[in-house]
């Protein structure tokens, strides 16, 4: 050994190391040395190198688990395996029919009572027995009687008189678990398989085990279970092992009370049994929590700022310098992903012993997208929905599918095909592969078959893009790792489809798969004996740190999973010595303190707010330690700071871009109009800049396509019943045609034949939501649109008996569009603005008293919350855009255009603005004839010279060079705003 240049303070692995080479030299060939976990072995084996000046015949090392299995001829499979047969036991012994997916996770529960009883030796037979008997505990002899006692004090509220429903069910599940469990364990061990527990309880139950003639050296253990013990005490029979306990003096001298303190029980016990190797009272390696540190609570009020913290502590002081001596420890693993982020840029080694989440990943989103396009993308049988087909394609890994992935989705976008054919995406072997037809189409297979199908798809499309992505020059370790993962767990699921083990229907499949991506990590690559090291608790085992940082340490967190759920009640978990709530706590209290014991830095956070998943409590370890250890802790607090942010909204000046874009305009329509009156600067970003609104997902229906299905479909039935054919007419042409006359009787045929109605609808839906004009190629409604689709029939039902009351009437024209030209004046001078937009429907009626009148008639599906106004200057009052006076100034720009048209008005008959509110319509009297107060607008002549005085003003609001576009002062109207987002910039107040 080299010559010792520093003894204390030194790590428990390098104590192990030193003793380990004064008794054995540097031929340590002869040992195996058992760790909690693999980390361990790894620092041990820098302490073997730093202190010898030779070469040393390394041991062997293992884990305590790889131990057990090395002696069984048993393998224990993946829990997807493990679970998939257990549930097909519990449906065999119980006769239910329980999804996978619901079974999956209260079979993980049962799986780790199991997995308990074995661990611990329990006698399952007398836990499980069948309790409808329950004089049989009386004379049961291989329970003790404080095993009796307890049994009997817990069954008693299981007796006849007490058999409530919930106690019911709980008696006949219990009743099973016996048969389940011996099923289980014949189910797995005829396929050459165990659980891990059986397996540890199969080693140690075998008298025959030869463990051959290696010493092992048992380091770092604390709470034994039943099947830990008894292969320590067979080896320690035969001589073959020794025993190195770490812990210090401070959780293991017994208080005044003569209670050990908790953290330090277990292992009092267990030297009793197994003595430790080290000297006990060697003050250098077990009094070290006493020792001087800085110590440091810090207060935040969530996680997310406990883990932005951890960039400020590590650049605090020596941390990062220190390497491996400095640990970030997470009492809440889901921190993970934020703490990456926080890292400072100066560390350039870090070493991450937590896995990543899977479905954190974009491997994990891919599966999600897939699995819908799979089973929800699909419109017929051979198109595909819109959202379904653009959210893969702009998936990150979408390019690895195919290069054509990008230009693809804007081709589908813009062209708005909102129900591309198989043929339209297939452009090359990736998209083909992407849009494989995965229905079920062979004679004699079912849903099972197309899982099957589904699974093998999602397989290729993984292999393609992990290949690619490595070809494209790819080198994230994260890309490849997470894509690693994922195929691993697709494929394994293959395995059991293939197998017969996993028969389950699309929606089980479907949420099966998210919840095994729920339960996988990606892990990380390091070396851990030279950088930074991040970690959960039970990582920390065995390893010491100079420098610590705590996250997340709350009541709940540490300690963890003290009430985790379980079929077996506490009261029969102590009777048959299986894990108790208290040995949890006393585990998790051993890993706090050892955690802190040579620790001389120190910062321990928590969260200090309550929410719905924190309670805000630090944990009970910190107040242990603040009450019973004579450490002065420091306590701080972290507030989130909070800069109020406003967007600055700010006027746009007229340059001469927009001034061009304004001119190049053929004609201000009344929308257009209305924006301005809104916001101006709505009016900008919709009318000059020409941003449109994002049209609705695929197949739904938002207000404004209800509304054009609606105009299209009340226009294609009237052409019917008139004779009319627009295949050759266009917009601006529909007046000028001879106008049509409908009578009572052609209604009366329409209301009395759906088919009409109908045929006119299905041709409208064609047209604006599946963008065809072929009704062969239209795919079939799914369950929205049947509803709208039946919605706008009524509503069709319903114009056509108010437009009964009134025939005979005149039709001139419908979905037409009208124009005119006003003066308008600004500071460049006069100039002409062609003004108009489309008329839903211009007719002519004749009143009780003979006279005839031209209605302009707007439709309206809506709600009818109209307010009416006083006068025309109401009409472009904005305070009244709220109340829809927008409704009138379309309306009435519309009638006032018609009203001086000679082409369309040539007799100069009155006319009048009307909103025919459908939902509305069937009230009695109903009239759609707009009003000032009580007055009907009868004739628009009238109030033409004030509209159009009101109106030019406007325009050249509008028109005016000098005038910028300026943003509203209604918020109200900001609220609703499509374009909010693009408003103004964001300043910090």
């Amino acid at each position: 050994m080299q010559e010792e240049t520093k003894y204390t303070n030194q790590p428990f692995l390098w104590h192990v190391a030193r003793n380990l080479l004064t008794r054995y030299g540097n031929d340590l060939s002869g040992l195996t040395i058992v760790f909690p976990n693999k980390r361990a072995s790894l620092f041990f084996n820098e302490h073997l190198a730093s202190l010898s000046s030779q070469p040393v015949w390394s041991p062997s090392y293992t884990t305590i688990s790889d131990l057990f299995r090395k002696h069984s001829n048993l393998s224990v499979p993946d829990d997807i395996k493990l679970i998939c047969d257990l549930h097909r036991s519990f449906c065999t012994c119980t006769g239910r029919s329980e999804t996978l997916d619901k079974f999956f996770g209260w079979g993980a529960v049962l799986l780790s009572d199991f997995d308990d009883i074995d661990k611990s030796l329990a006698n399952a037979h007398g836990l499980f027995a069948n309790i409808s008997d329950l004089h049989f505990y009386d004379s049961s002899d291989y329970l003790s009687e404080e095993q009796r006692r307890v049994l009997q004090h817990f069954f008693k509220d299981f007796n006849e008189n007490h058999n409530s429903d919930l106690k019911k069910k709980f008696l006949d599940l219990w009743s099973r678990l016996g048969d389940i469990y011996e099923d289980y364990n014949k189910r797995l061990l005829d396929q050459g398989y165990a659980y891990e527990g059986a397996l540890f309880r199969k080693v140690v139950e075998d008298e025959e085990a030869d463990y051959g003639n290696s010493t092992y050296i048992f380091v770092g253990f604390n709470a034994l279970q039943a099947v830990e013990q008894r292969m320590f005490s067979k080896l320690k029979s035969n001589g073959q092992a020794e025993f190195f306990w770490d812990f210090d003096r401070y959780y293991m001298e017994e208080k005044t009370s003569g209670i050990t303190h908790e953290a330090g029980a277990m292992i009092k016990a267990m030297l009793q049994h197994f003595p430790n190797q080290l000297d006990s009272s060697d003050s250098d390696i077990y009094d070290n929590l006493q020792s001087p540190k800085h110590i440091t609570f810090i207060g935040a009020p969530t996680d997310s700022v406990q883990a932005r913290y951890v960039g400020e502590w590590l650049s605090s002081g020596d941390r990062v310098e220190s390497g491996h001596r400095t640990t970030v420890v997470m009492c809440n693993e889901s921190l993970l992903p934020t703490v990456i982020h926080s890292i400072p840029d100066n560390v350039e080694e870090i070493n991450i012993t937590t896995g990543y989440p899977l479905m954190h990943t974009a491997a994990a989103s891919l599966i999600t997208l897939l699995t819908d396009l799979a089973y929800f993308g699909r419109s017929g049988s051979d198109k595909y929905r819109q959202k379904f087909v653009t959210s893969i394609l702009r998936h990150p890994y979408s390019n690895y599918i195919s290069p054509l992935s990008a230009e693809l989705c804007i081709q589908l976008t813009e062209n708005h095909r909102y129900f591309p054919t198989r043929e339209e995406l297939c452009l090359d072997d990736g998209l083909r592969l992407l849009f494989s037809d995965l229905s079920v189409s062979a004679e004699g297979e079912g849903e099972y078959d197309k899982i099957h199908r589904v699974n093998k798809w999602l397989l290729d499309i993984l292999r393609r893009v992990a290949i690619e992505a490595k070809n494209s020059g790819d080198d994230s370790p994260l890309t490849h790792e997470s894509l690693f993962r994922a195929y691993t767990l697709v494929n394994r699921l293959q395995v059991l489809i293939d197998s017969g083990d996993l028969k389950v229907d699309p929606t089980t499949y479907q949420r099966l798969l998210h919840q095994l991506e729920g339960s996988v990590s990606v892990p990380f690559h390091g070396e851990p004996a030279v950088s930074l090291q991040v970690m959960g608790v039970l990582e920390t085992r065995n390893l010491d740190f100079e420098h610590l940082l705590l996250l997340s340490c709350n009541e709940g967190n540490m300690p963890k999973g003290v009430d985790s759920p379980s079929f077996i009640p506490q009261s029969l978990r102590k009777a048959f010595g299986l894990t108790t709530i208290d040995t949890k706590v006393g585990i998790y209290s051993y890993y706090f303190f050892r955690m802190l014991q040579r620790a001389k830095d120190i910062t321990i956070m928590y969260g200090n707010a309550a929410d719905d998943k924190n309670t805000g409590e630090k944990s009970r370890f910190m107040l242990q330690l603040m009450v019973e250890s004579k450490h002065a802790i420091e306590r701080k607090s972290l507030i989130s700071e909070q800069k109020p942010t406003l967007h600055e909204r700010y006027a746009v000046e007229k340059t001469d871009a927009v001034l061009r874009r304004l001119e190049e305009k053929d004609y201000i329509s009344p929308t257009s109009i209305n924006h301005f009156m809104r916001c101006q600067l709505q009016y900008f970003f919709s009318n000059v800049a020409e941003i449109r609104e994002p049209d609705a997902p695929d197949d739904e229906i938002d207000n404004r396509i209800f509304g054009n299905i609606f105009h299209d479909a009340s226009q294609f039935i009237y052409d019917k019943l008139t004779g009319t054919d627009r295949a050759n007419l266009s917009g601006k042409d529909v007046f000028s045609g001879s106008s049509k006359v409908v009578t009572k009787s052609m209604i009366e045929y329409a209301l009395n034949n759906d088919m009409i109605l109908k045929t006119a609808l299905d041709k409208a839906f064609q047209i604006h939501l599946f963008k065809t004009n072929d009704i062969k190629s239209a795919p079939a409604y799914n369950g929205l649109q049947i509803i709208n689709r039946r919605v706008i029939l009524h509503y069709l039902r319903q114009l056509l008996k108010i437009d009964l009351s009134i025939a005979p009437f005149t039709i001139y024209g419908l979905e037409g569009d009208v124009f005119a030209t006003i003066n308008v004046s600004t500071s460049r001078g006069n100039r002409k603005v062609r003004i108009g937009g489309r008329i839903d429907r211009l007719d002519e009626v004749t009143a009780t008293d003979g006279s005839r009148r031209i209605r302009v008639v707007d439709y309206k599906t809506g709600s009818h919350n109209i307010k009416v106004l006083d006068g025309v200057g109401a009409v472009f009052d904005p305070k009244n855009i709220s109340n829809h006076s927008d409704y009138y100034l379309q309306a009435m720009l519309y009638a006032m255009i018609v009203s001086r048209s000679k082409k369309v008005n040539p007799e100069n008959l009155p006319v009048s603005p009307a909103l025919l509110f459908i939902q509305h319509a069937g009230a009695k009297d109903y009239d759609p004839i707009l009003k000032f107060g009580n007055t009907e607008i009868s004739d628009m002549r009238q109030y033409n010279e004030a509209f159009e005085e009101h109106l030019s003003k406007v325009v050249s609001q509008i028109l005016e060079p000098n005038e910028p576009f300026k943003p509203t002062e209604d918020r109200k109207v900001c609220a609703k705003c499509a374009y909010k987002s693009l408003c103004g910039k964001v300043v910090n107040v």
